[in-house]
């Protein structure tokens, strides 16, 4: 009865001022929005606590969803430093891969690369609570269930639950940039044909199995509660299952590709092949930096997370940090001036190294870890070229496969204890060797090798199939007139002569 009278004189109240204007919206949004579970019946206060709990989950399913636009958006970012850092007769050619790879990919993570990655995972807690991706294949050993693959979820059938499809749209943005990485490591020589079916099977099989093992309840998130090693494999927003996977796959891929023609003289000593459009490539970065606040923050996959603002800070941090450290590096110890196309490479392997640690470091940590990153991209794009002669014209490899190798063992070193309480079902927070706990650094080198190792051979099998079916290299007519024409149909920038000394150096 006082419940009913309290509330019938509350929207009393709210009716009346509903007809002011409210200029500050301090008054809009009252109890009245709330209905009653039977019409015609006062608002209980189970009605009330059902509003609430719906409010929080419908705020933790729009975080996911807008931040997944932003990471989406992330593909423009790509597809600009790739094509400004290669040549002008290719640009139609590395933007239509960075176009395609989106919907190609797509289609095979909605076939069957979102059930193998996440048909085990459980109980989606942070967007309601659905449970029915619960079928995780897995054996035993020792003692010990190794998850291996999810077994549901296959075209999204069975599974029509906003939970599922929030977390679908958020995951397949993820996919799409691993898929993007070996396109600039591979460009200006891959065949385009060689490149769709590429693009098909990066969804399906390459980056989910990696990825069930690490976010999906496999074998490696639980390294903590089958081996005491830490927490498990732990990676907050991808450097191993993203940025790993997409540069073992573009390791492996342009060395079975090789050297774009006159990259090399006779004595292996490698010719500069310049970037044709230096703007295009700064303009892609700071796409690719703005679409990471999506990328690392979102992947807390609840905006009532409020650690939020401190992955987003050290996000930016590391940024900077990555950036500045290789300008410097290259500025005073390699080239002697400070190379813009490396300014790039610095800040986004600033970003791929906080992936993973970003969420459990503090702010002096994420600067460091990002510096390291600097400097490691320049040293490693110096390596590929000049020793292992591996030709990777935009330093894709190096920026998001040694650095994000990197990232994981940053957080295994320095996570400082302050957060992911009961994170891969284990008690107490992720806490890094400097920190009092090595079982978490050995959890993150597993992780590594098993990347290395499974990454690398899909992708041979997978690269070596594709080879004998379409083959994967266009020929070396077309590779010296350039992709645009012969593969594409079109010229990227139709009635502008080419200096063709820049386009194609002569080997010596």
């Amino acid at each position: 009865m006082i419940l009913t009278l309290v509330g019938t004189m509350l929207f009393s109240d709210v009716a009346l001022a509903g007809n002011k204007p409210d200029p500050t919206g301090s008054s809009t949004g009252t109890a009245t929005e709330i209905a009653p579970s039977k019409p015609g019946t006062p608002v209980s206060l189970d009605d009330v606590a059902n509003q609430v709990g719906h409010n929080k989950i419908a705020i933790n399913l729009m975080w996911v969803l807008l931040t997944g636009f932003l990471v989406m958006f992330m593909q423009a970012g790509f597809a600009m430093v790739e094509g400004g850092l290669t040549r002008a007769k290719n640009v139609a050619h590395t933007f239509a891969m960075n176009l395609m790879i989106y919907p190609l990919g797509m289609l095979g993570f909605w076939v069957c690369g979102f059930a193998i990655m996440f048909g085990g995972v459980g109980a989606l807690a942070t967007l309601g609570g659905y449970s029915g991706l619960n079928h995780e294949i897995a054996f035993t050993l020792f003692g010990h269930t190794f998850g291996v693959a999810g077994g549901t979820g296959f075209f999204l059938s069975g599974h029509y639950d906003v939970a599922v499809f929030g977390l679908f749209l958020f995951q397949m943005v993820f996919m799409d940039t691993t898929a993007t990485i070996p396109t600039g490591a591979m460009a200006e020589r891959w065949k385009f044909s060689s490149f769709v079916l590429y693009g098909i099977a990066v969804g399906t099989i390459i980056y989910p199995v990696y990825g069930n093992w690490v976010w999906g309840g496999g074998w490696l998130s639980q390294l903590g509660a089958n081996f005491h090693l830490g927490h498990g494999h732990v990676d907050f927003a991808g450097s191993s299952v993203v940025h790993l996977t997409g540069g073992v796959c573009a390791l492996v891929g342009a060395w079975i590709l090789g050297p774009r023609i006159g990259k090399y003289n006779k004595d292996k000593s490698p010719n500069a092949i310049p970037a044709h459009s230096i703007p295009m490539a700064v303009i892609g970065t700071f796409i690719l930096a703005f679409g990471w606040f999506g990328f690392n923050p979102g992947s807390t996959l609840a905006g009532g997370d409020l650690r939020i603002a401190v992955v987003a800070v050290n996000t930016m941090i590391a940024s900077a940090t990555g950036a500045f450290g290789a300008m410097l590096y290259m500025w005073w110890f390699k080239t002697k001036k400070p190379d813009v196309s490396m300014i790039c490479n610095g800040m986004l392997a600033g970003l791929v190294a906080i992936t993973a640690p970003c969420a459990f470091v503090g702010v002096g940590s994420a600067a460091l870890i990002g510096l390291v990153a600097g400097i490691l991209v320049v040293e490693s794009c110096f390596f590929f070229e000049r020793k292992a002669r591996i030709d990777d014209p935009v330093g894709a490899i190096s920026v998001h496969g040694v650095n994000g190798a990197w990232g994981i063992i940053s957080l295994g070193l320095f996570a400082d204890g302050t957060y992911g309480d009961g994170w891969n079902g284990v008690a107490g927070t992720v806490t890094g060797l400097f920190y009092g706990d090595s079982g978490q650094l050995w959890a993150e080198i597993i992780g590594i090798l098993a990347n290395v190792i499974y990454v690398g051979i899909i992708s041979f099998i997978v690269f070596k199939i594709i080879d004998k079916i379409v083959g994967n290299r266009v020929s070396a007519k077309a590779e010296m007139e350039g992709l645009d024409v012969p593969e594409m149909g079109a010229e990227g920038y139709a009635g502008i002569k080419m200096d063709k000394n820049a386009e194609t150096p002569l080997s010596r």
